[in-house]
């Protein structure tokens, strides 16, 4: 039955009084002459009309909803997804790292130990992190250098060891060498051997997530085109700090892992908390690798992927 206008008008007036005014259902009956009983249906009419629609949100660029939505169906520890339109790269990076930057802030605490990947999303995250439990930080790969790329590994660890007040760990190597010889050499140096002897001891730690494809994956970028080529044949889906993995999560045996200078996949799969951040629908598949194999249990995204890894995850 349509409610008349003065019916409307008392119930809005009651749900005004109840929701936004902070009134008890006591002081509504007093006020309008009404029964609590009627105060009590009134609030419900103006809930099950529409004249009152309840919404969880965040005064913010998180997406709440969507956040637990995705933390639900890939089973994830923490998830953060903005809302952040498809912009260009750089600038969703950057809102990414910011969103990261809060998270990391927030988990971390004494007792922790930092490791940190270098991915260009993590450099996003150093330059916005602004407060961090004085706990140490921990060099998880060698630096890859890249055209037009400034940061390195190194840099990103004395950066967020110098907000945190830790320790810093770090130590100059690449992150790929020619040969194996070469790679093993590398790992007995001092600097090396001592923050490799801290990644058992890395409680959270920070990666991007590389799909193997190009402009997708640095490390793939860095890659001679022949290699890259066969581990694809391979199966290789995806990287995450140098880790190759198939679709399913599963390490992929390679001479290249031989040649790495950096966290190997056990490693990787026994930090308790490894968040990924991650950006654009190409990475869909190497994300969904990433968190099958253990390798990532925490995401910061953007809205329009979050999207598009439920519904992969629900297809499978």
């Amino acid at each position: 039955m349509t409610k008349g206008p003065a019916q409307l008008v008392l119930t809005a007036s009651v749900a005004r009084r109840y929701y936004l005014d902070g009134r008890s259902k006591v002081e509504i009956a007093e006020e309008f002459a009404l029964s609590r009983f009627k105060v009590a249906r009134l609030l419900e009419d103006a809930r099950s009309s529409g004249i009152v629609r309840i919404e969880i949100g965040y005064p913010g660029t998180v997406d709440v909803e969507l956040s637990g939505r995705l933390m639900r169906t890939l089973g994830l520890t923490h998830c953060v997804v903005t809302d952040t339109p498809d912009e260009h790269p750089a600038a969703l990076r950057e809102h990414l790292g910011t969103a990261a930057a809060a998270l990391l802030s927030e988990v971390v605490t004494d007792g922790d130990v930092l490791g940190l990947s270098w991915a260009r999303s993590v450099s996003a995250m150093a330059t916005a992190l602004t407060g961090l439990a004085p706990v140490p930080v921990v060099q998880l790969t060698g630096a890859l250098a890249r055209p037009g790329v400034d940061d390195s590994s190194i840099e990103l660890v004395r950066e967020v060891a110098r907000v945190s007040g830790g320790p810093a760990y770090f130590f100059y190597a690449p992150m790929a060498v020619p040969d194996a010889a070469t790679a093993r050499v590398l790992r007995q140096q001092p600097e090396v051997a001592r923050a490799f002897s801290l990644i058992s001891s890395v409680t959270v730690a920070v990666a991007g997530v590389g799909a193997w494809e190009p402009e997708q994956s640095t490390l793939y970028d860095a890659t001679g085109e022949a290699e890259r080529a066969e581990l694809a044949r391979m199966g290789v889906c995806a990287d995450v700090s140098g880790v190759l993995v198939d679709a399913h999560g599963v390490a992929v045996p390679a001479a290249l892992t031989e040649r790495m200078i950096g966290i190997t996949h056990r490693q990787m799969e026994a930090v308790p908390e490894v968040i990924g951040i991650v950006y654009g629908l190409a990475k869909t598949h190497a994300v969904l690798a990433a968190v099958r194999g253990g390798l990532v249990n925490s995401l910061v995204t953007h809205s329009t992927l979050a999207n598009a890894l439920i519904e992969a995850a629900d297809g499978h």
